[in-house]
Order: structure tokens, then C-alpha cells, then sequence
């Protein structure tokens, strides 16, 4: 070994892992792409679109000389700038939106991939070779002022190259990276996804944690916390464990960041259990979406905005921005001024953090520290407690998010609600037939197109009619990891359900998006805060997940409507007779 290399394996050794680094910077403080007049002044005047547009322009100067011009331009106009001066200014001073970034072909990119062979529908390989050559669209790497000058620009450096989500979204994203990661190995693209990962444990060691997005003004939120699971699949798709060795504390650091900032006690029969929230304790709009926050919080009493727009916040870093999940219930309660995200313990973020603790334990295990193993051991059979008492619920058979300040569970369908099948965290051996049964007495299977995000029409985006490539795959590996036959075969139909929905709009448009409206036949979603996004790169990675375990069986053609679970038993029996008996 190497010495460094040595010297990880002593400090594991000796129990090191669950420490801190040096103090780390507080978020944002840019007074142009964070909070400011400047800020404020252009985005209310709707120079764009999409506010999103101004904060990921770059700087055309340095910005202690934009904001001193900005000054003397607000001064000159008494702090009321007129709207074409203000356009004035901002052509001057800024360059145009995403310029700091430049395409980028992964250099181990091929023309073709292994798992394709297994695809045996002549038209869905076909349509997934198009988008195994999608990654060479979606990749995107960083011009090197960005590093020289990082102050000019709204970007977080990041040394290695990335897949990008595609259409608005030039930058990386925490969860959607792991979607795109699975792509990415099906592809054999490790190195692609050890650099992003890369990426992301530096953000770690910088930051404390893995902001939303590759921008500085998504530094006070995170994402849903895959990182973990996403060393997982690399190491076990390469063995490098070297590579696991060199950061494993990194990953301890960033669950501490989930154990120190959004844990909460939650009290049931008499005991009390630590779970985890989304929770982001800073006010003011969101800069990306600065204007639509500022309008909605003046429809409410000015003592309230502030905590909107940290609920807001914590919406956005649950990665379901915005749904009725996180509305109040109360007279506005289809409204997005009720929501209170992180007044709620979320079924899916406790599942995640589950799992990664099950996965930091065997990955201490496998580098000898039987120590932090149990410990991590003990971590994740004290959270199944927690959601076991908190969250479950034995008559419906599933999981649900948890109102802690009212003290009720929601009762309304969400696919994350089964999240804990997923991510292998539940204890009732009888889970499988309480999963079906859940999801026909909501009748969820009678959906041709896909999975719903909900059955709540609120108008946002995480909602119905929007079906959503991850929550799909929550759902159909889920019951598909489970030893039933039944439920295996109600994953395998889901998942042609959804093939054919993204094929079909595929073969329309040429294109792949972000979300899909299934509520009367496949088409591109809509709702919430900007149009639908096209690219898209964890439906994509979805897709090719789904044509690696089913190829053998998937159509491009169409599909007979879903079997209600108990008849999938005599289903089964006859597709075995057809295959035993003489033809």
C-alpha cells in the first residue's frame, strides 16, 4: 500500500470516522446571485423569463465593481431603477447564461454497451442506444476561469467533468446524479462516475455537505441523501475499494451533517425516537426563483414570509419542489403559501438514511473496523424502531410521512410512501402482500402510463398527473426485490407500463423528459414553476435500468391493462403450464 493509504487504514483502525473537519464557511454571502438589492431589484423586474436566467449569468467584471455601479445606479434613480435602465445594466455587466461551462465527450464514452445485447425488442434497442449516446449530449465540463475566478460566477467549482440533468438544469444535481450514475455504469462509464462522485465528496470536505445544486445560491439546502448509495454501486461495479478507503470519513461527514442539521425527536406511546426532516433555516426568496417567492409571500401577513420561504427552501431540498406532501391541510391547504415541509418526517428521506447506514456498516466491515460497523449497525436498527413506531402503519400496510406538530400521519398515496422497500428497511416478513393490497386499495395499478406522483391535482409539478422516473424505480425495485412472486410480477408490469410510456413519447418527439403526464396517455408533464425540462438524465438512467433487468421480456408494442395482484397467482401458473406442457 501506499503511505497515505496506510495511514487511512490506522486511523480506521483506531475508530476514526464520525469526526469533523475544520470549521466550515457559512453559505452563500454573495450580494449578487444570494440576497442583496441587486438581486432583488432585477429579478422583480422580470427581466427573464425565468429568474433562474439572471442568476447563472457570469460576471463581466469583478464584483466589488458591479456592485459599486450598481450603487451609484440606485442612487442616481433614489433605489427605484427603471426597468430599461436596469436591463441596461445588466447587459453591461454580465455575460450571457451558462457561458462558463463547455461540452464535453467522456472520454470512456464507447459506441456500444454489454447490456444493450440483452435487450431483444428490436425497437427498444435501438431507442436505447440513442440514449447510451445521450451521455455525450448531456456532459458538460467546467472553462478554467471558473477556477481562477470564482467570484465572477454563480458556479461552484468542480474539478472533474458531469452529467447534467439537460434543459435549464447546466449544472449537476444531488439526487438525480445517482439515477444518472446507474446509467452511466450500464454504459461502462465508471471513470465518469468515480469523477462526479469525486465532485461530490469534495463539495463534502468543503461545505459539510452536498448542496442541491452546483451553484452557490443552492448552498443552504441539500438533496436527498444518496451519496452513500451511490460509492455503493461504484465500488461494486469496479472493486475499487481503494478509492472507498481514501473516503470513507468523507461519507461519515456528510450523514453527520443529516444527524446534526435535520434530525428531530418525535414522541409516540410514551418513548421517544430521533428521525430525520428536511429543514433549511434561512429566510428570503429563493434566487433562482426569486420573484415567484416574493409574490407568493405577500398574499400572507409579513411576520409569515420569512418562514415561507424557509419552508420553501426545505421543499426544494426534499427534491419534490412542490407537492401537496408538504401542504398544511388547513383552510389554504392547495395552496403553495401553506406549505410547511419542515414540520413533517418524511417516509422516503428516513428510508435513504436507512439504507446508508446498512451500506457504511458494510463498508467498515469490509475495511476491518468492526467498531464503526456496529455502531452504523446499531444506527440503522434504532431507525427502523423509529419508523417502525413513527411511520408504519399495519392495517394499510405501508409507510407514511409524519406530521410531528399535529401528530398524525398523512393518509394520501405517495410512491415514496413504499420508499423503505426499496432501500431494504423494513422488518415484516409479510411486507409483499401488504404492498400489493396498499397499492390496489388505492388503485394505483389501474394507471396504464405510469406510477402517479400522487392522486392530488394541486397544479405542482409533484403531483398528479405527473409520473416521475425515480419514484417509478422506488416502486417497481422495491417490489421487485421482494421473494414473491406476485409482487415481482406487478414490478415487471409497472415497468413495461413505463417503457412504453417514454418510448412512445420518444418516438414522437425525439426527446426525453424530466417528468410525464400519464393522465391521458404518455406525454411530456407540466405544472409547477417553469415548463418541462428535455434531456433528461435520471429518466434516462431509469430507462436503461429498466431495459437491463427486463430486456428479455419488454415490448415496444402495447401492453394489456394490469392483473389485479390475487389473480397474478393463476397468471403465473399458466405462464408455467404454457411452458411445461408439449405444444
Amino acid at each position: 500500500m501506499h503511505g497515505k493509504t496506510w495511514t487511512l487504514c490506522l486511523l480506521l483502525l483506531l475508530g476514526v470516522g464520525l469526526g469533523s473537519l475544520e470549521a466550515l464557511p457559512p453559505p452563500c454571502d454573495s450580494q449578487i446571485y444570494c440576497y442583496g438589492d441587486l438581486l432583488h431589484q432585477v429579478q422583480m423586474a422580470k427581466l427573464f423569463p425565468d429568474d433562474k436566467e439572471f442568476v447563472d449569468m457570469p460576471l463581466s467584471m469583478a464584483p466589488d465593481q458591479v456592485l459599486l455601479s450598481f450603487g451609484e445606479l440606485a442612487k442616481a434613480h433614489n433605489y427605484s431603477i427603471p426597468r430599461q435602465q436596469l436591463q441596461e445594466f445588466v447587459t453591461k455587466h454580465f455575460q450571457a447564461a451558462r457561458q462558463e461551462l463547455q461540452s464535453w465527450i467522456p472520454g470512456d464514452w464507447k459506441d456500444s454497451s454489454q447490456f444493450l445485447q440483452k435487450i431483444t425488442d428490436a425497437k427498444l434497442r435501438a431507442w436505447a442506444e440513442e440514449l447510451h449516446r445521450l451521455w455525450k449530449k448531456l456532459g458538460k465540463k467546467m472553462k478554467p476561469e471558473v477556477l481562477s475566478h470564482p467570484e465572477w460566477f454563480s458556479l461552484i467549482y468542480s474539478q472533474h467533468p458531469f452529467i447534467v440533468p439537460g434543459g435549464r438544469f447546466a449544472e449537476f444535481y444531488y439526487w438525480d446524479s445517482y439515477w444518472v450514475m446507474e446509467g452511466l455504469l450500464l454504459s461502462e462509464m465508471p471513470e465518469t462516475v468515480k469523477g462526479m462522485l469525486q465532485n461530490f465528496l469534495d463539495l463534502v470536505k468543503s461545505y459539510g455537505h452536498i448542496p442541491n445544486g452546483g451553484r452557490v445560491y443552492y448552498l443552504q439546502r441539500s438533496q436527498p441523501p444518496l451519496l452513500t448509495l451511490m460509492m455503493d454501486r461504484y465500488v461494486t461495479h469496479t472493486n475499487d475499494i481503494t478509492f472507498l478507503l481514501e473516503n470513507i470519513e468523507t461519507l461519515a461527514l456528510e450523514l453527520n451533517f443529516w444527524t446534526e442539521k435535520r434530525s428531530i425527536n418525535v414522541s409516540s406511546g410514551g418513548k421517544s425516537y430521533i428521525l430525520n426532516r428536511y429543514y433549511v433555516p434561512y429566510g428570503g426568496p429563493r434566487p433562482e426563483s426569486y420573484s415567484k417567492d416574493a409574490e407568493l409571500a405577500d398574499t400572507l401577513q409579513e411576520g409569515d414570509r420569512e418562514a415561507l420561504w424557509a419552508e420553501l427552501k426545505a421543499g426544494a431540498e426534499s427534491g419534490w419542489d412542490f407537492s401537496s406532501r408538504w401542504f398544511s391541510g388547513g383552510p389554504n391547504s392547495n395552496s403553495l403559501s401553506s406549505t410547511r415541509t419542515s414540520k413533517i418526517v418524511p417516509v422516503d428521506l428516513n428510508a435513504f438514511l436507512c439504507q446508508a447506514e446498512e451500506l457504511m456498516s458494510n463498508f467498515y466491515s469490509r475495511l476491518w473496523n468492526d467498531s464503526q460497523a456496529a455502531q452504523y449497525r446499531n444506527l440503522r436498527a434504532q431507525r427502523l424502531t423509529a419508523l417502525t413506531a413513527i411511520l408504519w402503519d399495519e392495517e394499510k400496510g405501508a409507510c407514511f410521512d409524519y406530521d410531528f406538530e399535529n401528530g398524525k400521519k398523512n393518509p394520501e398515496f405517495y410512491p415514496s410512501n413504499l420508499t423503505p422497500l426499496w432501500a431494504s428497511c423494513f422488518s415484516d416478513p409479510a411486507i409483499a402482500d401488504k404492498a400489493l393490497k396498499y397499492l390496489e386499495d388505492n388503485q394505483i395499478l389501474t394507471y396504464k402510463y405510469g406510477i402517479p406522483t400522487s392522486v392530488q391535482k394541486s397544479s405542482q409539478q409533484w403531483d398528479f398527473p405527473n409520473a416521475w422516473a425515480p419514484l417509478q424505480d422506488l416502486v417497481i425495485r422495491g417490489l421487485a426485490k421482494l421473494p414473491s412472486p406476485q409482487a415481482q410480477e406487478v414490478a415487471f408490469q409497472l415497468a413495461q407500463n413505463w417503457i412504453r410510456t417514454n418510448f412512445d413519447v420518444y418516438s414522437k418527439t425525439s426527446t426525453m423528459y424530466e417528468k410525464y403526464d400519464i393522465s391521458n396517455g404518455g406525454q411530456p408533464g407540466g405544472g409547477g414553476e417553469y415548463q418541462v425540462q428535455k434531456g433528461f438524465g435520471w429518466t434516462n438512467g431509469v430507462v436503461l435500468m429498466i431495459l437491463d433487468r427486463y430486456g428479455d421480456r419488454l415490448t415496444s408494442g402495447a401492453w394489456p391493462a394490469l392483473r389485479k395482484p390475487h389473480c397474478l397467482v393463476v397468471t403465473l401458473l399458466l405462464s408455467l403450464l404454457t411452458i411445461l406442457l408439449p405444444q
